[in-house]
């Protein structure tokens, strides 16, 4: 089947979208065409009563504004009689139609619309939602990128909040949902209508679904503006480890007179030892770092190049033989200058080299001396990250290594006007060194290969993303409701949903499911069966003291989509044999005396009750920092406490243990870190609300759900 004119952008008439629709199996309503009013009585004979009468042609986009719909007709002298009003009342508007589509009215059901566009970031869009007039009371819809699969269809019809209608509600019949996925499929899934459309909006609303099946009753197609083709980008397969692992750095731009950000690099480069050259027209040697004349003849396998933009793709030019060379200058993109960035990349393909940024501020690897950030590096890790914001890249490393983060690759990618976030993560999927990938981006560059990306390592390696701006991705002017819907934050979130990828919120968050990965690198697939109370791997056990706590803690897992299955009545009957539940009842969260007048094994012993009889692949144990120094004058208790869990972690390590150490403030200097320290022996991560380990153990449960 061959798609529409690929040269106009006018909506096509919707008789011939209905073609399509036909073609490709999905139920239209019967119908025909007449060019003028006359002629409707005679293309409606033959069509079954009550029917529906529509104008078609320019200017009738939303036809119900203007007057362009009418429903319910007798038979075709009715329509008939209707075309000939309907086309004075839009004459008057100044409409011409082009002609008038008759068809059979469906019968009623729950309305819905289905479309699909194509987003400026990421392509292809599927949407799905409630439809007809409350398309835009309710706002009711859900996103999925193409190619959906079936898993997708029905998760996003199950997210509606008017999904109980599709199931039937108050006496209302259930609608056949097979149909209705399958309709879906047949518009987004792989091989849909998606890929055979110039896509620039489809829309079909509303689309009646019933018991009896699904019709789609008002379809609209608007094919796609004509796109320049993007400029050839190097072939696929970078190995970016000499990127990240140098054997020497060449810095242009540094000052012999005025220090500036260049002098900066050397002094930080110089710090971790990595051989390093400057570039400067005469002289010797800045800040006794050797110099040469040009960049040209700078040994190097990575370039920092910190000069005016006006100047900078010139010397990238002098680049050739120099894997990567990074620009930390802006004026580019971001600032109004898109000549000056496309004017840079066609010189880092003359060069033969690999671009990194413009505006960003570097790389930072303590295993392989790189860094962007001053003072001592961290120790080596596994932890990898991608950002498009070289500031927060540096909070993200000095905050995440302050509570124990250890870091494998770090990038900043600025405006990734070669070099993307989606090509360095597929690397890092290869990368021995990295087994977590946290990501911060505002313009992923090319969305849809981000996507492909974060597929293409789903369940192999943990990917947590916090982006900037979402609430503007997307938008643009649309004619059709599928558009102004698709283009908000929820293309964001469907890329996690669809991915297994975590979506955060906050930086702080973007560390804790980090920390999170990082500690139980090795129990990520550990996830039991399912109980007879839960759904397994979303169980989770908490406990800790304080009534209040416990309830909170239960509202704020519950938000997170995390279950909280109750203890069976064995476990019930071992914690009672160690005096926990005497004479009350027990459940989760569970709620044990914690504290500087307790027995520190109490909680190890309380956690090995349960699990041997009800498997939970998570248990968050939190304590009250504040009471161990109301009601104790010593650390020592909190220690104690932090030593049984990691002794419980130790004998379990099927179990996935977090620690939340609540009101951590209250101690005095030093104690957290020594908890801390105690509790990442044993691999157990820590924080300090159940917020922030709520957030952790849901990305945790969406990975494995991905593996």
């Amino acid at each position: 089947m061959s798609g529409p004119d690929p040269l106009t952008t006018a909506a096509l008439p919707e008789h011939e979208v209905k073609a399509l629709l036909r073609e490709a199996g999905v139920p239209v309503p019967r119908g025909a065409t007449a060019a003028s009013a006359g002629q409707v009585a005679a293309a409606a004979e033959g069509l079954t009563p009550p029917l529906v009468l529509k104008a078609f042609g320019a200017g009738l986009v939303h036809k119900s504004d203007s007057g362009a719909v009418r429903l319910a007709l007798g038979g075709p002298a009715e329509a008939a009689e209707a075309a000939a009003g309907m086309l004075e009342g839009l004459l008057a508007q100044g409409i011409t139609p082009d002609g008038f589509l008759v068809e059979e009215q469906a019968a009623p059901g729950v309305e819905l619309i289905v479309g699909a566009v194509r987003d400026p970031g990421f392509g292809p869009v599927l949407l799905a939602g409630l439809g007809g007039v409350w398309t835009e009371a309710l706002r009711d819809t859900a996103v999925c990128l193409c190619p959906v699969s079936e898993t997708d269809v029905r998760r996003m019809l199950a997210s509606l909040r008017g999904a109980r209608l599709l199931h039937g509600y108050r006496g209302r019949p259930a609608v056949d949902l097979d149909a209705l996925v399958k309709l879906l499929l047949t518009l987004g899934g792989a091989g849909g209508l998606w890929e055979r459309l110039e896509l620039g909006e489809f829309e079909l609303n509303p689309v009646i679904a019933t018991g009896q099946g699904v019709v789609a009753v008002d379809a609209r197609h608007i094919p796609d503006e004509p796109r320049a083709e993007p400029p050839a980008a190097p072939a696929a397969g970078t190995d970016f480890t000499a990127l990240f692992e140098p054997r020497a750095v060449a810095v242009v731009g540094a000052s012999t007179s005025r220090p500036n950000f260049g002098n900066m690099f050397l002094e930080f480069y110089r710090a971790t030892g990595v051989p390093l050259v400057a570039v400067h027209p005469e002289a010797d040697e800045i800040d006794g770092v050797p110099a040469v004349p040009v960049l040209a003849d700078a040994d190097a396998d990575y370039a920092l190049v910190a000069v005016p933009a006006a100047r900078c793709a010139e010397v990238v030019r002098q680049a050739g033989g120099i894997p990567f060379v990074q620009v930390m200058s802006g004026g580019f993109g971001e600032a109004g200058a898109p000549e000056l960035e496309a004017e840079l990349v066609r010189a880092a393909r003359e060069a033969g080299t690999r671009l990194l940024g413009p505006n960003c501020m570097g790389v930072y690897s303590p295993r392989g001396g790189q860094t962007f950030i001053g003072g001592e590096p961290g120790p080596p890790g596994h932890v990898a990250l991608i950002s498009q914001s070289g500031g927060l890249a540096g909070e993200v490393v000095k905050v995440g290594e302050r509570r124990g983060l250890a870091f494998s690759r770090v990038a900043t990618v600025g405006n990734s006007a070669d070099v993307t976030p989606a090509e360095l993560l597929r690397w890092l999927a290869t990368d021995e060194h990295t087994s977590a990938v946290g990501m911060y981006l505002e313009d992923p560059r090319d969305g849809r290969a981000l996507f492909e990306a974060l597929m293409s390592v789903r369940g192999r390696l943990p990917v947590v993303l916090l982006v900037g701006g979402r609430s503007a991705q997307g938008r643009r002017a649309a004619a059709s409701h599928t558009g102004g819907m698709v283009g908000d934050g929820r293309v964001w979130q469907a890329l996690a949903g669809q991915t297994g990828a975590t979506l955060v919120t906050s930086q702080d968050d973007l560390i804790g499911a980090l920390s999170f990965f990082q500690s139980h690198t090795g129990r990520l697939g550990a996830v039991p069966a399912d109980g007879e109370d839960g759904d397994g791997d979303s169980a989770v056990l908490v406990i800790g003291p304080s009534g209040g706590a416990s309830v909170l803690a239960a509202d704020v897992f519950d938000a997170a989509g995390l279950s909280l299955d109750a203890l069976p009545e064995e476990a019930r009957t071992g914690l009672r044999a160690l005096g926990i539940g005497v004479g009350s009842s027990l459940a989760n969260p569970l709620e044990i005396p914690v504290g500087p007048r307790g027995r520190p094994e109490l909680v190890r012993e309380a956690i090995a009750a349960i699990v041997a009889r009800r498997p939970y692949p998570d248990v968050v144990a939190h304590v009250n920092v504040q009471s161990f120094f109301t009601y104790g004058s010593s650390a020592e208790p909190l220690y104690a406490c932090a030593r049984n869990l990691a002794q419980a972690q130790q004998d379990l390590p099927a179990v996935r243990i977090t620690l939340v150490t609540r009101n951590g403030e209250c101690a005095p200097p030093g104690v957290e870190d020594g908890v801390r320290a105690i509790a990442a022996g044993a691999g157990i991560p820590v924080y300090r609300s159940m917020e922030a380990a709520a957030v952790a153990v849901a990305a945790a449960k969406r990975f494995t759900r991905g593996a």
